[in-house]
């Protein structure tokens, strides 16, 4: 019988950060919502009560297939439009 080990050399991690916003007052929130059930409620919730005590504006809301990747497209709109991107809804 041969035994292999598991451990091995690893590579450094990759990582890439953003700059913090650091306050939210003024800056615009979208929601790329994954078309779940509940949510665009449950996003659009959210957004609107961090707009309500921090000053930003909701501006946009886009959809797309939770079983695909978001376009390039959609996430350059995004960009292009919005400070701050909330997503993400499990079942």
């Amino acid at each position: 019988m041969k035994i292999y080990t598991p451990t091995g050399r690893l590579a450094p991690a990759r990582t890439t950060s953003t700059t913090s916003l650091g306050t939210l007052a003024g800056k615009r929130i979208g929601i790329l919502e994954n078309r779940k059930p509940n949510s665009r409620l449950l996003m659009t919730h959210l957004a609107e009560r961090l707009c309500e005590r921090t000053g930003a504006e909701l501006v946009a809301i886009e959809s797309k297939n939770a079983a695909i990747a978001a376009s390039d497209q959609l996430l350059g709109q995004l960009t292009k439009e919005v400070e701050l991107v909330l997503t993400g809804s499990a079942d």
